[in-house]
């Protein structure tokens, strides 16, 4: 009886957790205060609030991306063509949109068509990722780092290497426009992390998506329809993309053949120091979302003091290495290499 007892008794694991989880959070709050007081003895003009708003502005868009590859690690895959997605849909809407004489297809697309065109495009490669790696079962890391390959020829290809400029107003709102004093993009992004946290943390399809990431077997033996919420997060993850990519886009004014190239790199330093887990099953996107503004103000800081960008890019590699040590000392985690 005493052994019943004790199996039917509720186990204090998921409030422990969640104690953890806020304990993280609240350490990235202390190193994100700590870091507004060391830009502003360094240099007076960050904690101005042009300076944090541009701040802001510009992590608005690797938020969106950062949220994307967030709920595919939770899910314990991965996906580093987002980069590539944050190009190519907005760089082919924009070639369906453009005349000939401004390196387009000639077509002249309705712009308000071609802006739904990015999320399509955004949608579609998610679609094909989630295809390739839950249907034919082949390597995520694999299978979507051709995909970046891949999509950054397309990029490239489509206009020979050309900027696309003068663009519809529709392609730039998000960029542009302020809602209530504040930028638009900054509004959709902390929308997006609302709505996500709270799925995440209340639905079941939220509680679905880390029971898959902390063990996929166990969850399908639940009655989880793994494969499919799988391959839902990569379509989600795809058009969440897309968005950063119209934001950017809307921001410069401007699509570059380049565009997104290397914020993959930083999309996994956010993710880490936000601990958002390699292996699945754990981490938060109120977490990520600090690392996000960690990042953010890291990287404001280095640019006041004028250091070169090719040292800013160390330092992220720098905090991802410390992050992994951290992690390990701290809660025993280690990173799986299969």
């Amino acid at each position: 009886m005493e052994a019943e007892k004790t199996a039917l008794a509720p186990m204090p694991a998921p409030r422990a957790r969640k104690r953890w989880r806020f304990g993280d959070e609240l350490a990235l709050l202390q190193l994100i205060i700590v870091a507004m007081i060391v830009g502003t003895i360094l240099h007076p003009a960050f904690l101005t609030p042009i300076n944090i708003v541009n701040v802001l502005q510009q992590s608005s868009e690797l938020s969106v991306l950062v949220l994307a590859e967030a709920i595919i690690l939770i899910v314990g895959r991965f996906d580093l063509s987002l980069e590539s997605i944050v190009g190519v849909a907005p760089m082919f809407a924009a070639w369906l949109v453009l005349d000939a004489a401004f390196n387009g297809s000639g077509l002249e697309l309705n712009a308000y068509l071609a802006v739904m065109m990015v999320f399509v495009v955004g949608f579609a490669i998610g679609a094909v990722n989630g295809f390739l790696i839950v249907r034919l079962g082949l390597n995520a890391f694999i299978t979507t780092l051709a995909m970046l390959i891949l999509l950054r020829g397309v990029a490239i290809g489509l206009t020979n290497g050309r900027t696309l400029y003068d663009l519809p107003e529709p392609f730039l709102y998000l960029g542009n426009a302020y809602w209530f004093g504040l930028p638009a993009a900054l509004w959709v992004s902390a929308g997006l992390y609302l709505v996500g946290s709270l799925i995440l943390a209340y639905h079941r399809f939220g509680r679905a998506l880390y029971a898959i990431g902390g063990n996929a077997e166990a969850a399908r033996a639940a009655g989880i329809p793994v494969d499919r919420y799988i391959w839902t997060v990569f379509v989600i993850a795809g058009g969440l993309a897309a968005l950063s990519g119209l934001m950017l886009t809307g921001r410069m004014a401007s699509v570059m053949s380049g565009q997104g190239q290397n914020m993959i790199f930083t999309v996994f330093a956010a993710c880490v120091i936000g601990r958002i887990s390699l292996n699945g099953g754990k981490g938060t996107l109120v977490g990520a979302l600090c690392g996000v503004i960690l990042l953010g103000i890291i990287s404001n800081i280095l640019t006041l003091a004028n250091i070169e960008t090719f040292w800013i890019s160390a330092t992220y590699g720098g905090i991802i290495l410390l992050s992994l040590v951290f992690t390990r000392l701290t809660s025993g985690q280690s990173y799986r290499s299969d």
